[in-house]
């Protein structure tokens, strides 16, 4: 299954790379739905909640800590938290795959990630993102939080659609829907130059 879900992901992002300039247009998406609990360990830190973050732009990715693309994400995830942590940002890791509990540690020290990164089971995974447990997913999986709690973007099952949500696959999109989140508070004090 896992090969067939990296097979598809690696077209998903042949076919992205050719639409990159219609996704860097995407904007910013009306509230889907409110976010559900999520509850994942942290090593070091135990248990947390995803409504501990509530207040921060969120940009949640559900992923293997074996999986190349999960890997480059995470560098994406990287990225955005240097650049935009300091305005209210907060990007989220969250391995699924077996054994993620004895490898999500060494995946934060090998990539140097400045964001938590933790675990919790497919189960849970699959029940925040609605799918059905049934569904085969592409994985990393992308959910875009607003500052109140409420999804504004979130990957399909298959990652396969290359327009709407799924176009935050793509690191402009994904930058640009988070300043276009971050902006709905902190957009008209830059523009006043107060920082």
């Amino acid at each position: 299954m896992r090969t067939f879900r990296a097979s598809f992901h690696l077209l998903a992002l042949a076919l992205c790379a050719v639409t990159v300039g219609a996704a860097q247009t995407a904007t910013l998406n009306p509230p889907q739905r409110k976010a559900p609990e999520l509850a994942f360990n942290i090593p070091g830190s135990g248990q947390q909640l995803l409504s501990s973050y509530r207040g921060k732009v969120i940009s949640l990715e559900f992923i293997y800590t074996t999986c190349v693309h999960c890997q480059h994400a995470s560098q994406v995830q990287k990225r955005l938290q240097a650049d935009y942590g300091s305005q209210g940002f907060q990007a989220l890791d969250v391995a699924i795959n077996p054994n993620a509990d004895l490898l999500v540690e060494n995946f934060v020290k090998d990539f140097g990630l400045n964001f938590p990164v933790g675990w919790t089971n497919a189960d849970q995974a699959v029940a925040f993102l609605q799918f059905s447990p049934s569904d085969r997913y592409v994985i990393p999986q992308i959910v875009v939080i607003d500052r109140k709690g409420y999804i504004r973007a979130q990957t399909s099952v298959k990652g396969d659609q290359l327009q709407g949500s799924d176009a935050i696959r793509v690191e402009p999109a994904l930058t640009n829907l988070v300043k276009s989140l971050l902006g709905d508070d902190t957009g008209h004090a830059q523009k006043r130059g107060m920082k």
